[in-house]
């Protein structure tokens, strides 16, 4: 165990957080998924589901220790190439996305032969993350002018947003508002970002207006998500009407310390209960304490990231700590947001504790790509201070020889002769 925590490099803070996280998510994740195990004649079994879990966290640490292993500057690189990539995903998820239980369609495509379904547009995010912090890092004789940014930058970005749009409102909401946080941070003209929220704006109201009147031409996902936010603004009882008031009875029944682990009552009538509603299920059963101490874990998570990029001695990781890390922490307060319903219903998992194979990969990945980040940092800091005590050792080397030098001095002038300096006993019996 020693030589395994030894070989775990980066910001041993941020490893402890996420470890925390990962152990705690197996027990809401057992006790959600029961009425999961009983669904469509099943066996009632839950740990099924909790061996399902754990394999998946499993993996996903594998993905977080061979990614932090790779030097960030790579990602460079990686981002440019992967970005057609995830286009072509993006599309094939848009024309063949599977449904799953009837829910949430054209949002997952299923890998061949395995049957693991995989939800292209957080790998679209991380990539894109990166590709923006790579053109913001970029060493330029000249100053970043709109024209040459149209191109090079947010072409990339509406391209990617316009593929994600249709099937997931939240996740292109998410990944627009994070791409203009970082070019702000990045100190893109404000100016230029203004035109681009203005821009962005325009181009959903349009896709909307579109949308109603032509709902043939869209994946289903369109009218999902036009109708939760037709629904959180009006009174008109709707499903996810009940999938709120569910969460709430949850949430108001665990009270300050909550029923106990196991023991809610709406995991059996809550659905999603074990991924997108998973919040409401730990606050019914560890009460107010619980919820709080989660979200305490992820804001402490958000406070090792600032230092994590102020630590940075590049402007690029810097930027991937910013662009990969915040994401993770916004979709968190926007998962327990959902449950209180602060936000309509948007389908964002809680990092790290919600079940979901391809949710909690992703998000190891861009954790991997930060360690990787705090591991350079870590190896230059290590570097200086073995020249640091390099130069401490030489320093007393020369520090010894100017005195030796300086008492040869003296007992030369002393009378002393070269032998006698050499050894100063026989030199004060000899003058005696």
């Amino acid at each position: 165990m020693k030589e395994l925590i030894n070989s775990l490099h980066g910001d041993k803070v941020i490893w402890a957080f996420v470890a925390l996280l990962a152990l705690f998510s197996f027990m809401p994740v057992f006790s959600a998924s029961s009425n999961l195990a009983y669904m469509r004649h099943g066996s009632g079994n839950a740990f099924t589901y909790l061996l399902k879990h754990a394999a998946q966290v499993l993996v996903g640490f594998f993905i977080l220790y061979k990614v932090h292993k790779i030097p960030y500057h790579y990602f460079k690189a990686i981002s440019k190439i992967l970005l057609p990539v995830v286009w072509g995903l993006l599309i094939y998820t848009l024309l063949k996305g599977t449904v799953i239980d009837g829910a949430n369609a054209s949002r997952w495509i299923q890998i061949p032969f395995i049957g693991i379904t995989f939800q292209t547009s957080t790998l679209a995010s991380i990539v894109l993350y990166v590709f923006v912090a790579r053109y913001l890092s970029k060493k330029r004789e000249t100053p970043i002018t709109f024209q040459n940014s149209l191109w090079e930058l947010w072409t990339p970005v509406f391209i990617t947003l316009i593929l994600i749009l249709p099937a997931n409102l939240s996740t292109a909401a998410l990944i627009f508002s994070m791409v203009l946080m970082l070019v702000f941070i990045g100190k893109y003209p404000l100016k230029y970002i203004g035109v681009i929220l203005g821009a962005g704006i325009i181009g959903l109201i349009f896709f909307i207006l579109v949308a109603k009147q032509f709902p043939g031409a869209f994946p289903n996902r369109v009218d999902t998500w036009i109708s939760r936010i037709d629904n959180f603004t009006s009174d008109k009882p709707d499903e996810d009407d009940y999938q709120i008031e569910k969460a709430k009875i949850a949430i108001a029944t665990g009270k300050v310390y909550g029923v106990g682990p196991g023991k809610s009552i709406q995991k059996n009538f809550l659905p999603q209960s074990s991924s997108d509603f998973i919040y409401a299920i730990i606050v019914e059963e560890y009460g107010m304490f619980g919820g709080l101490c989660v979200l305490g874990l992820y804001l402490l998570l958000l406070f090792r990231f600032v230092v994590a990029a102020h630590k940075s001695n590049s402007l690029f990781g810097k930027l991937l700590v910013i662009g990969l890390g915040f994401p993770i922490i916004f979709q968190a307060m926007t998962n327990m947001a959902v449950a209180v319903e602060l936000f309509p219903v948007t389908g964002q998992t809680l990092p790290l504790i919600s079940s979901g194979g391809s949710s909690i990969w992703m998000t190891c990945i861009a954790l991997g790509i930060i360690l990787s980040v705090t591991k350079k940092e870590e190896e230059i800091a290590e570097e200086l201070a073995e020249k640091q005590k390099r130069e401490d050792a030489l320093q007393k080397l020369i520090d010894k020889q100017l005195q030796e030098d300086e008492e040869a001095e003296r007992m030369e002038l002393e009378g002393f002769s070269i032998e006698d300096t050499a050894n100063p006993m026989n030199a004060v019996l000899n003058k005696k």
